[in-house]
């Protein structure tokens, strides 16, 4: 079925027998991730009615992300990735499986999910950077564009149907039925990894030596050397902090700025979610065709535009066409970032170089409480308003500064 698909354009890296079980375990991944934002959230709550453990359960990622991410990436560079990915999966299963059990049992505890939710968090700092090394290696340079956008397309379809399967898991037999599922995802992301053969290219790898701190230093010092490499970080970073972080006060935008309730909130992230799935599908059909440096440039420059515009309306039908937008210029930027990053990157760097891009994600935390301490001086609207001129500002300095980003074609 998947050889039948891998003829059309969009799917043209489904024709590459690695990248359709990479393509698999990710799409199962996915699935898990975002099933358990909700069954983690929802059971937190229901255990303890505190909106206080509600955040603290969601915040245990960041550590993790911040600290253990070189080491991760130094790991992928030196070690197999295939096992590192099958080890972390399949620590992310046991966590699953046994949290089901503890649920149906009756013994579940709050710090049980403190517990797993760390766990869970520390393995995927280290399946990130292996599982996205991989990718380079399971497809043609040339196919590598079309490969991370249909990664996107997964990422995104999930992101609305993981929480809706969850929820809907959760309503008719419980959160414990929802881990289980969860864990026998899991099972068959292993299994599809299992099958992976790339012997012949990861033995192509330099070997490393030396300390692991002497690995991560090495690695920054390899960003740092490379022109698209480090303004293609650059990029992201300024885009994660100044812009895609203003999804952290979504509520209060909702609530206090355009007067709906929850459901009007679920809409702007479905907007989001519809453009970046529509930008995800143009990318992965025509990506290789477009000069990747002044896209990418471009998508974050109207991304800051577009951040501005949702700051100034007050009009909800407005904002959620300006989500749609911001979906489509958010992927333009990130995917294109992704593909000029892994495309730039020796095979034998790759791991720590991706464990750097794995950093967007604390970067946009970080912007999340900077957005949420500016919004509680000069208001909901302003401090998007101020952080949107941010992104904007900082995208053309770094276009101006770093004319190498501008001439990235590939």
């Amino acid at each position: 079925m998947l050889r039948v698909v891998a003829r059309a354009p969009t799917f043209a890296a489904l024709r590459f027998r690695e990248y359709r079980l990479i393509f698999g375990a990710q799409l199962g991944n996915s699935m898990v991730v975002n099933m358990d934002q909700v069954a983690r959230g929802w059971l937190m709550y229901d255990l303890t009615g505190s909106t206080v453990q509600l955040g603290l359960v969601t915040s245990v990622k960041i550590v993790p992300g911040l600290l253990l991410a070189p080491i991760a990436g130094v790991m992928a560079d030196r070690y197999d990735r295939r096992i590192q990915l099958i080890a972390a999966q399949s620590l992310s299963a046991t966590m699953n499986l046994l949290l089901a059990i503890l649920i149906l049992t009756g013994l579940v505890a709050p710090w049980h999910l403190y517990a797993t939710g760390l766990v869970v968090a520390i393995v995927q700092v280290f399946e990130i950077p292996a599982r996205q090394s991989l990718l380079g290696e399971s497809v043609d340079r040339a196919f590598l564009t079309n490969a991370i956008g249909l990664n996107s397309i997964v990422n995104n379809v999930c992101r609305s149907l993981g929480p809706a399967v969850a929820g809907g898991l959760i309503a008719v037999v419980g959160p414990g039925a929802s881990y289980a599922v969860q864990g026998l995802i899991y099972v068959f992301s292993i299994m599809w990894t299992v099958q992976l053969r790339l012997a012949s290219r990861a033995s192509t790898m330099r070997v490393a030596t030396g300390s692991i701190w002497a690995g991560t230093v090495e690695g920054w010092r390899y960003i740092g050397g490379n022109p698209a490499i480090r303004g293609s970080m650059t990029m992201l970073m300024l885009v994660a902090v100044f812009g895609t972080s203003f999804v952290a006060i979504f509520p209060a935008l909702a609530k206090d700025v355009l007067n709906v309730d929850s459901t009007g909130q679920g809409l702007l992230v479905t907007g989001l979610g519809m453009g970046a799935l529509v930008s995800a599908i143009l990318l992965a059909t025509h990506g290789d065709r477009v000069p990747k440096g002044k896209f990418m440039l471009a998508g974050g420059i109207l991304f800051g535009i577009g951040q501005v515009a949702v700051g100034l309306s007050s009009w909800f039908a407005v904002s959620f066409a300006l989500m749609v937008a911001l979906g489509i210029c958010s992927v333009t930027c990130t995917a294109l970032i992704n593909t000029v990053i892994q495309g730039h990157a020796a095979q034998h760097m790759r791991g720590r170089v991706m464990s750097m891009f794995q950093q967007g994600q604390v970067a946009t935390t970080l912007g999340g409480l900077l957005i949420g301490a500016l919004a509680a001086i000069v208001g909901v609207q302003w401090a998007i308003v101020i952080m949107g001129i941010g992104c904007v500002l900082g995208v053309i300095v770094v276009g101006l500064a770093m004319p190498e980003v501008r001439a990235i074609k590939q």
